[in-house]
């Protein structure tokens, strides 16, 4: 899930280079905190949320068949 974050990620901003994803694993729960630059933020998010929106929904669908909750955190 943290590849499929970070290659989303890096297509949508400016600077690539500064995507950084972290994965945390709790038992069935996995967070994925995407970090990108300040000039960035709005590319990611979009407008109303609905890029962000999209690429949870794209992480929940592909990690459905782990049996695992999966969130995505964007700071």
């Amino acid at each position: 899930m943290k590849e499929l974050v970070e290659v989303i990620a890096k297509e949508l901003v400016d600077n690539p280079g500064e995507v950084v994803v972290t994965e945390k694993e709790e038992g069935k729960n996995v967070t994925i905190e995407l970090h990108v630059a300040a000039s960035d933020m709005g590319k990611v998010i979009g407008k109303q949320g609905r890029i962000a929106k999209t690429i949870r929904t794209l992480v929940k669908a592909a990690s459905s068949k782990d049996d695992k909750r999966v969130d995505v955190e964007i700071i």
